[in-house]
């Protein structure tokens, strides 16, 4: 499959993100490792989260307590492929064949299974505790504020009913949830301004870029209309409310 970005390319950027999460310590990217990485690339792993894999491997190697030697990129592999196989199904590309492999990735707009299945409550806990912590980072609008404030108190109003929420009401409060999120990443664009929002757009679209040529234009819309809402998330800090 081919990639927006030359492999070579790929991890010298990664082995300068490396760099940095090392406090200036340089482990070259060489030999069957250059491989390794570079099949990354050319199944599509965006560099946003091949970055994100490396931050999660780093977080809990330093918790761990005093670090003893320098990280390595392929320590990092399972939390970015992780990482790659979440975001593929939520960008709706379902299957990725092996770097060199001419199979077409299979598209879905709907398969969002993890391998096990989150609970209701649990998922609106967790919202809570992260609308929460947003409200609580960098500063932003009033309006911005005041709709996060008023998501967290919606949401807490109905935990109690989804304990034992069944059809048609379940459906009306994951239908909700759907509204809110909506709203809330609609918000969160809004803050983040004009420039930007269009650079986190030229983003989502480099991330999609690997894998457009296969896919019919609405589901490479589609996508890229993901991948921009996931990125705008993160820049806010914003949890995604809806629920499968």
């Amino acid at each position: 499959m081919n990639t927006s970005i030359e492999p070579a390319e790929y991890c010298r950027q990664l082995e300068t993100y490396l760099c940095r999460k090392n406090e200036g310590h340089l482990i070259r990217i060489v030999g069957p490792v250059f491989e390794q990485v570079c099949e990354w690339a050319m199944r599509g792993v965006p560099l946003t989260i091949a970055y994100r894999g490396i931050d999660q491997y780093c977080e809990r190697y330093y918790a761990k307590g005093s670090r003893r030697r320098p990280v390595r990129i392929e320590f990092c592999e399972a939390d970015i492929l992780d990482l790659f196989d979440e975001w593929r199904r939520a960008v709706g590309v379902t299957t990725v064949a092996p770097a060199g492999d001419r199979a077409e990735p299979t598209l879905s707009g709907t398969d969002a299974s993890t391998g096990r299945r989150d609970t209701l409550p649990g998922h609106l806990e967790r919202i809570i505790t992260r609308l929460t912590a947003a409200r609580a980072g960098a500063a932003r609008s009033e309006r911005f504020h005041r709709l996060v404030d008023e998501a967290v108190r919606e949401v807490d109003r109905i935990r109690p009913e989804a304990k034992h929420a069944r059809g048609d009401d379940r459906r009306a409060l994951i239908d909700r949830l759907a509204e809110l999120d909506r709203t809330l990443v609609a918000a969160a664009a809004a803050e983040l301004g004009d420039t930007r929002t269009a650079a986190l757009r030229t983003e989502a679209e480099a991330e999609i870029a690997p894998f457009a040529i296969r896919m019919p234009a609405d589901a490479r819309s589609r996508a890229v209309d993901v991948a921009f809402e996931r990125l705008v998330r993160e820049e806010i800090g914003l949890p995604v409310l809806t629920f499968e």
